[in-house]
């Protein structure tokens, strides 16, 4: 998996034989002191030769995260002469935005390079944030979420260039592939690559300026206080020569089996996006999008399965926001399920994955009783259940944002009621609202949008525990989302504007709702998505990318008859 690996045979022999011979401690003179300083030393020398390093430029820490931690931090203190200025990416690990937050908040200045649509950095535009007072850039080798390599080299040609240190996150990458070149400060993680956890690894280059962030220690060159793990350490360096000599042979094979998955599941599942580079990316990770589905539900079903995979979106995450990576990458940040595929997996795992998929998938998104076009080479349209009845429906309205252009509900019930100005309204199922939303019944009254828009009239939101846990928001939005204000060009609610009220529903249902209506407007229409969740700001953007439809701005929710929030603004262009 990429958050971490199953224990390396070679690791468990290791660890099993070092507790017996480096149980001592390494600093003292004593037979077993000196024989553990003996095991320490020679990991050492192995983990420094994998990253191509001198051994003494190598420390171990307590994690990969407390790696990248004491790396930048200790960069930033060696370079404060030179300025107080940091340049990262936006898809850097969250170790590194929780560094930059407090770095900014001490008075520091904070760059963010922003990526593609696969995830990738361009390097010009990395290179254009650096300045005569950068005292430190920070870029990873690989992104944890989606897998995209990024042009480390080419960034740190630049940085080397305005003499600027760079920092590489190598967590993800260091065992699995080479080592990229021209970094300054190198960090990684032993139970990423199949070593014990509890073992990081920070490599300092000589000449480069590090002032440690912590009181002074004698222990791993001054870097890192504390008594070393010995065991521990031996395993990750005798686990890391391991992988790195099976690695072109396993990679070639994982490679192959990442891309059945990335060419297969488009077919056997409709309304699928796969995301990240394509071509420049790890051999063992794919992510894809599902539209119409809860990512927290079928990442359920499919641990149900026997398959344990993770996703991107805010409802499985510990934090309850959405994704900065995929955010940045301006894809959904809903309905994701990331498969990293660990050493060993065997062909036949990865063939019943795909088997079982596809049913799983259609099984979440049975109770929305949406019109979904077949998978492109599928034999037959994938069942759905007709409408969204009962309990069954309650538990499953949570789906992800998204949906096939002109998509209807084909539920019990479909008669809408028009609104005055002939835009039709349609009143909501029942949904289930958090402990912070408002329940306004279908009842309530609402001020009326300009020119007689009536706004879709709202049913009882989805109360309790579950809501409050997908109350999944960002603070800066999706890449491209354009915010229409008071005084800006937008389609008028007196033009014809077709108003969806998601007030009070938690994403993904605002892009549910989007889904179901968008056929109902014209080619060249204009439909408003009232939401008071952040994270439609991400999604709704994204759907219009993946569905062919324009995303035309944001607006305030009361120009379209919302108490609150704000509106999406989309024209449907197919």
């Amino acid at each position: 998996m990429a958050s971490t690996a199953p224990l390396h045979p070679v690791a468990r022999q290791a660890l099993t034989a070092a507790l017996d011979e480096g149980w001592a401690d390494p600093a003292r003179l004593y037979r077993s002191g000196r024989q553990a300083r003996m095991l320490l030393d020679a990991a050492r020398e192995t983990v420094a030769a994998v990253l191509g390093a001198r051994a003494d430029e190598i420390s171990f820490t307590a994690s990969g995260t407390q790696a990248v931690q004491l790396g930048l931090l200790g960069a930033l203190a060696g370079n404060r002469r030179r300025g107080a200025h940091l340049v990262h990416s936006a898809v850097e690990h969250s170790s590194v935005l929780h560094v930059a937050e407090r770095h900014e908040a001490g008075g520091g200045e904070v760059s963010v390079a922003p990526v593609d649509r696969a995830g990738r950095v361009d390097p010009a535009a990395f290179g254009a944030l650096l300045r005569t007072d950068t005292a430190l850039a920070a870029l990873q080798s690989a992104n944890h979420e989606v897998g995209t390599v990024q042009p480390v080299g080419e960034v740190a040609a630049l940085c080397a260039g305005a003499g600027v240190p760079l920092l590489v996150d190598a967590a993800q990458s260091a065992g699995r592939v080479d080592v990229p070149t021209g970094w300054s400060l190198l960090t990684a993680s032993a139970h990423k690559w199949g070593g014990p956890p509890g073992v990081g690894v920070l490599a300092v280059r000589k000449g480069v300026r590090y002032a440690s962030p912590l009181p002074a220690d004698e222990r791993e060159g001054g870097r890192v206080p504390g008594y070393v793990n010995v065991p521990a350490i031996v395993a990750a360096a005798a686990s890391l020569r391991a992988v790195r000599a099976e690695a072109e042979r396993e990679n070639a094979r994982l490679h192959a089996l990442v891309e059945r998955i990335r060419g297969r599941v488009p077919q056997l599942v409709p309304e699928v996006e796969v995301v990240g580079d394509p071509v420049r990316r790890l051999p063992h990770i794919v992510t894809f999008s599902c539209l119409y589905v809860d990512g927290e539900v079928l990442l359920t079903e499919l641990d149900r399965a026997g398959f344990a995979v993770s996703s991107g979106s805010s409802c499985t995450s510990s934090t309850l926001t959405p994704s900065h990576v995929l955010a940045a990458m301006g894809v959904l940040t809903e309905g994701n399920v990331r498969v990293s595929l660990p050493y060993g997996t065997a062909e036949a795992d990865v063939e019943r994955f795909l088997a079982v998929l596809p049913d799983l998938v259609a099984g979440v998104r049975a109770p929305l009783g949406l019109d979904l076009p077949a998978p492109v080479g599928a034999a037959e349209t994938t069942p759905r259940a007709e409408g969204r009845a009962g309990a069954e429906s309650d538990e499953r309205q949570a789906t992800d944002a998204g949906g096939s252009a002109g998509a209807k509900s084909v539920g019990a019930g479909s008669e809408r009621p028009e609104a005055s100005g002939g835009v039709a309204a349609t009143p909501r199922a029942e949904g289930r609202a958090g402990a912070g939303a408002k329940s306004v019944g279908a009842g309530s009254e609402r001020p009326e949008a300009s020119g007689g828009v009536a706004a879709t009239p709202r049913a009882e939101g989805r109360a309790g525990a579950e809501s409050d846990e997908r109350q999944a928001t960002d603070a800066g939005g999706s890449a491209g989302a354009k915010s229409v204000g008071a005084g800006s060009e937008r389609p008028e609610a007196s033009g014809g504007v077709t108003v969806v009220d998601a007030l009070g529903k938690r994403c993904p249902l605002p892009v549910i709702e989007l889904a179901k209506r968008i056929g109902e407007v014209p080619v060249g229409g204009t439909i408003a998505v009232l939401s008071d969740d952040e994270a439609a700001r991400l999604d709704v953007p994204a759907w219009c990318g993946m569905r062919g439809q324009e995303y035309a701005g944001e607006a305030p929710a009361a120009d379209y008859g919302g108490d609150r929030g704000s509106a999406y603004l989309v024209l449907r262009r197919s």
